[in-house]
């Protein structure tokens, strides 16, 4: 025995809503904002050893900012991360005056030394002379200068 049905109330309300879905979704607007594209990255750290620590991150081949109307997006595991600038640093000169050396730096900035050493193959680096500029006769032996801030 084969029993049938005449459209009922469920059928009547999944008739409702499929109507009632299709007159929301005529009246959607389509957004302006896409993602063209994207990358899925991973891992990183901080390292130390003695007076140094490196911090990374593994994989992060897209960084950087844009910026669009009002909106701006900073990409990178770390954005917004101050980074402050690097200390100024002098620039050396070194001129050769009939068979003396003058060195010197500028800006005259505090807490920069010459060091010297003899070889640079082992370096072992010494306080060079003091002042700025100094003189160096040409006719020392061979000998290598640095400017260092210790």
């Amino acid at each position: 025995m084969k029993k049938t049905t005449k459209p009922g109330l469920r059928t009547r309300a999944l008739a409702i809503l499929t109507v009632s879905l299709f007159a929301c979704c005529a009246t959607a607007h389509a957004q302006t904002y896409s993602i063209d594209w994207y990358t899925i990255d991973g891992g990183g750290g901080v390292s130390a050893g003695g007076s140094y620590t490196l911090g990374g991150s593994i994989g992060e081949p897209v960084t950087g900012t844009i910026t669009g109307g009002s909106y701006t997006l900073e990409g990178g595991f770390w954005p917004g991360v101050p980074v402050p600038p690097p200390p100024p640093t002098p620039t050396l000169f070194i001129q050769l005056l009939n068979l003396e050396v003058v060195v010197s730096w500028a800006p005259a900035t505090p807490g920069f030394t010459l060091e010297q050493a003899d070889d640079l193959s082992t370096p072992v680096w010494a306080p060079g002379p003091t002042g700025n500029p100094v003189t160096i006769s040409a006719a020392n032996a061979t000998r290598f200068y640095r400017l260092r801030k210790p």
